[in-house]
């Protein structure tokens, strides 16, 4: 068995000297929270997503959660999401009081099926929100009609796609507002944090309102909010990342394109046309014994996670009374559940690591 010095972990966070030094410099300022470093951070992010309104706060889930407090969406309402996808998605939608309708993913993008979707639209139905799963966009230009038919709001969890794109377009910017992730394992981080972008000042305001108890003067609440702050230690850290964007996902890119080309043992993850893929995740399927597959890539160093072994109905917080998933038939989430298994991709892989993680792959064939 390789040693465990040699494994190459299948997630590397970036914390290097800028990220401490700008940590340093914001401490040493005694403005630490929601002051200018974080007012800069939304104005610079703000590039990212085609110029939208950017509304910095503590975490990916409160981003999602605060946007749909912000469009009104609560006891009642039902908000159409994937089951295929990490608990936040459909936990935001429970937080505010709503109940997440699960419809299925199509098999290339791990993201919605916009027919599925259509076909989970009820009279309560007030809010669709595509996943850009993996770094892969949703199928924004199918999804963006039917929610313009149905009169719904659109919230794209953006969480890992930090500068994906279809048809040129950055997530983020398609739907009513987006909503962004800076947890450490990201393709950018701030230690933890959120964005929230949309193209509505009147929302933005409401956003700005709400992330802060209600206020925009101190003691001067206007509305029930709560306290969801970005720290502007976090906003500083965010803004050294930023800058190093850029590279680091063309260097996933880059490495997605090389195991792409020598992985032959599986299925490798197939990009829909017109759409900028960053690989937050590299998310290849396997047949057979999945558990053993992955036991093998251990053996030959290579790190690796299944994300996400359950799908979020079969979650127990979403079981029915009789402790049993709901009515839905979600066959593509079912399959892709059984049989993903994602790969380093990060961008601090050297060549060797490359190499190492495509022979281990292939090392799998006729065990399948």
């Amino acid at each position: 068995m390789t040693g465990q010095q040699d494994l190459i972990p299948s997630a590397k966070p970036v914390i290097g000297e800028a990220e401490i030094e700008a940590a340093v410099r914001v401490l040493r300022s005694g403005r630490v929270v929601q002051g200018p470093e974080v007012a800069a951070f939304e104005e610079e992010f703000s590039e990212l997503v085609a110029g939208r309104h950017c509304v910095a706060v503590n975490s990916g889930t409160s981003a999602l959660q605060l946007t749909l407090m912000a469009l009104g969406i609560g006891p009642g309402d039902e908000v159409v999401v994937p089951s295929f996808s990490f608990a936040a998605s459909a936990n935001a939608v429970r937080l505010v009081g709503a109940e997440p309708v699960f419809a299925d993913i199509e098999a290339g993008s791990f993201c919605l099926d916009p027919a599925a979707v259509e076909a989970a639209i009820t009279p309560r139905t007030v809010a669709i929100m595509p996943v850009h799963l993996y770094g892969h966009p949703a199928a924004m230009d199918r999804l963006m009609p039917i929610a313009q038919r149905h009169n719904l709001a659109v919230v794209e969890d953006a969480a890992q796609a930090h500068a994906a794109a279809l048809n040129g377009q950055p997530v983020g910017s398609f739907g009513t507002a987006g909503c962004f992730s800076f947890y450490p394992t990201k393709n950018m981080h701030s230690l933890e944090g959120g964005m929230i972008t949309t193209a509505d000042a009147e929302l933005a305001r409401t956003l700005r309102l709400l992330r802060n108890q209600g206020m925009e003067q101190r003691y001067a609440n206007e509305i029930v909010g709560a306290n969801m702050r970005l720290t502007d230690v976090a906003a500083a850290i965010g803004r050294v990342q930023l800058k190093q964007l850029p590279e680091w996902t063309e260097q996933r890119r880059s490495n997605a394109k090389f195991l792409d080309a020598r992985i032959t043992a599986a299925v490798t993850p197939p990009v829909a046309d017109a759409a900028r893929h960053v690989y937050h995740q590299y998310t290849i399927r396997v047949t057979g014994d999945r558990d053993a597959a992955q036991q093998k890539l251990l053996d030959r160093g290579v790190g690796n996670a299944v994300y996400y072994p359950t799908p979020i109905h079969r979650l127990k917080p979403y079981l029915g009374k009789d402790g049993q998933p709901g009515p839905w038939t979600l066959p593509e989430t079912e399959r892709a559940a059984r049989e993903v298994v994602s790969l380093p991709i990060h961008p601090s892989l050297s060549a060797t690591d490359l190499e190492r993680i495509a022979d281990a792959v292939n090392s799998l064939e006729g065990s399948q």
